[in-house]
C-alpha cells in the first residue's frame, strides 16, 4: 500500500487546521491543504493551494492535478444568521460547491467525506441517531441538508457524511470565534454576558472531530456518522462548567431565553448526538468537556 493522498478544503478554518496538524506529520498520508486565499497558518510546513470551492473551474483544476484518494470538505458558511441574510452566498458555498466536489470525486474515484451539522434536525427530541429524520429550521440548515442529499442521492458509494455540533478550540488567525473561547474570555474579564439556558448541545473539541474525520478516511467509512462531544448540556451549563474548571466566577452570567435574542434564524432547542456508531465502527473516543478544557489550557 502506498501513501493515501488527502485533500482538505477549508484548511484555514478551525477544523481544517486541526486535520492539517494531524496529517502533516503522518508518513502514511500525503496532505494537500486548500482554502480560499492565502495560507493563514503561522508555521507553513505543508503543501498549500488556494482554492475557491465555489469555482467549478478551480475545483476541477485542483482535483485533476492531485487526483486525491480522499477529499475532506470542511469548507462551509456556518454563521447561521448570515446565511439567512445572504441566502445566495450560503447556497453557493454549502450546496453548489459540494456538487462540484462530488462530481470531481466521482471522476477521480476519491473518497469524499463531507462535514454537516446537528442543525439539520429541528431539536424537538435530541440526542439524535444517524437514522433519525432531519427537519431543518433555517436557511443554513436547509443548505446543509441539501448538500447531504446531493451526496446520498448521487449513488456514489465512496462517500460519507460527518455531522458535528459546536466545534471549539484554538487556532491561527481564525475568521470566527467559538463559544468556549468567548465564554472563557468573558469570565476572565468578568464581562457581563447573557447566555441561553434553553438550547442544548454537545460541544465538540476540534482535535476530536479532526481525529474522527481521519478515522473515516483510514477506514474508508461510507454513509452518515455523528461525531460530537460525548455529553449534551445547555449552553448555560457549558459556560458554568468552564467557570468551574478554570476557577472563575460566573456571577457575570445572566441566564436568558432564546426568544429574547430576536435572532434572524431559528435554532433547534435540543440537539446532541448518539455517537455509538462512530465509537463502535471507527474507534472514535471524544474527550469530556473537562478533559477538553484541560487540553485547551495546555495549548493556551
Amino acid at each position: 500500500m502506498g501513501k493515501k493522498s488527502i485533500l482538505v478544503t477549508g484548511a484555514n478554518g478551525l477544523l481544517g487546521q486541526k486535520i492539517v496538524n494531524q496529517l502533516k506529520t503522518r508518513e502514511d498520508f500525503e496532505l494537500i491543504a486548500t482554502s480560499k486565499g492565502d495560507n493563514r497558518r503561522k508555521v507553513q510546513d505543508f503543501l498549500y493551494e488556494s482554492l475557491d470551492i465555489t469555482s467549478k473551474k478551480e475545483v476541477e483544476e485542483i482535483m485533476n492535478r492531485y487526483k486525491p484518494d480522499v477529499v475532506i470538505n470542511t469548507a462551509a458558511m456556518t454563521n447561521v444568521d448570515a446565511c439567512e441574510e445572504q441566502k445566495e452566498s450560503c447556497w453557493a458555498i454549502n450546496v453548489t460547491a459540494v456538487d462540484y466536489l462530488l462530481e470531481a470525486s466521482i471522476k477521480h474515484q476519491s473518497h469524499l467525506i463531507h462535514l454537516s451539522t446537528d442543525f439539520v434536525f429541528d431539536g424537538k427530541n435530541g440526542p439524535y441517531k444517524e437514522t433519525d429524520v432531519p427537519n431543518p429550521l433555517s436557511h443554513y440548515a436547509h443548505s446543509k441538508l441539501a448538500s447531504e442529499e446531493l451526496i446520498l442521492t448521487s449513488d456514489y458509494k465512496n462517500s460519507a457524511i460527518a455531522r458535528t455540533i459546536i466545534v471549539f478550540g484554538t487556532g491561527d488567525n481564525l475568521s470566527r470565534g467559538n463559544l468556549v473561547l468567548w465564554a472563557k474570555g468573558a469570565l476572565e474579564k468578568q464581562t457581563p454576558i447573557n447566555v441561553v439556558d434553553d438550547q442544548f448541545r454537545a460541544p465538540t473539541l476540534a482535535e476530536d472531530l479532526a481525529k474522527g474525520c481521519i478515522l473515516m478516511a483510514e477506514k474508508n467509512a461510507t454513509g452518515i456518522y455523528h461525531l460530537s462531544g460525548p455529553e449534551t448540556m445547555s449552553i448555560l451549563e457549558i459556560v458554568r462548567r468552564i467557570g468551574l474548571f478554570y476557577k472563575m466566577s460566573t456571577d457575570c452570567v445572566t441566564p436568558i431565553k432564546t426568544s429574547t435574542l430576536n435572532q434572524t434564524a431559528a435554532r433547534p432547542p435540543k440537539t446532541g448526538f448518539v455517537i455509538d456508531k462512530a465509537k463502535e465502527e471507527l474507534g472514535y473516543s471524544p474527550l469530556t468537556l473537562e478533559e477538553a478544557l484541560a487540553f485547551l489550557a495546555e495549548q493556551i
